[in-house]
């Protein structure tokens, strides 16, 4: 007699994964937030595509950028979230099994930050553009380029949509970031 096939499989119940077990255990001084090796010129890591491990995303850019005023450790951090945000939303890394990587060189007088993601998600190889509303507080989205643009020293992207890479360079004394910058009220 012929085995019967369910017509629908039993619900998996969630599990709890610690974040820590993301951390190859060679890598652990990258996510500590302080500024114990003061000496890397270059620190690389690949994420997974899941804004589950966004935490690590954040303590990993703040580690990197722990050595510098907490202004320029907040702006460096939120302009990196920006970015890994990014390579989980518009493209394939934030598919199942996806990832991305967040690469950091740190120069003399500022740090660079690169995101390399799957792309994927367009058809078109063309370079990054930023919203026309993009810095508008009541937009549903869009903004996260616009901050980049806005604060980052310098910013571009390789303008291939199928592997994409967005990079943004901030000087430590912030030259080129409107973050300084007063407003008149």
């Amino acid at each position: 007699m012929p085995a019967t096939v369910p017509t629908s499989l039993p619900a998996l119940e969630k599990a709890t994964v610690p974040l820590a077990s993301f951390i190859r255990p060679a890598h652990r001084h990258y996510f500590t937030r302080r500024p114990e090796r003061p000496s890397y010129r270059l620190r690389r890591y690949d994420f997974a595509g899941t804004p589950a491990v966004m935490p690590l995303v954040r303590a990993f850019l703040d580690t990197c950028a722990a050595a510098r005023s907490r202004d320029y450790r907040y702006l460096f951090t939120l302009l990196g979230s920006e970015l890994a945000n990014n390579a989980i939303r518009h493209s394939l890394s934030g598919q199942p099994g996806g990832s991305y990587t967040l690469l950091v060189h740190r120069h003399r007088a500022g740090m660079h930050l690169t995101c390399r993601d799957r792309g994927g998600l367009r058809d078109e190889d063309a370079s990054l553009a930023l919203r026309f509303d993009g810095l508008d507080l009541d937009a549903e989205s869009g903004r996260g380029l616009a901050m980049v643009n806005a604060f980052a020293s310098e910013w571009g992207d390789n303008g291939n949509a199928e592997f994409r890479t967005v990079w943004f360079y901030l000087a430590y004394d912030l030259t080129g970031s409107r973050w300084n910058i007063p407003t008149d009220l």
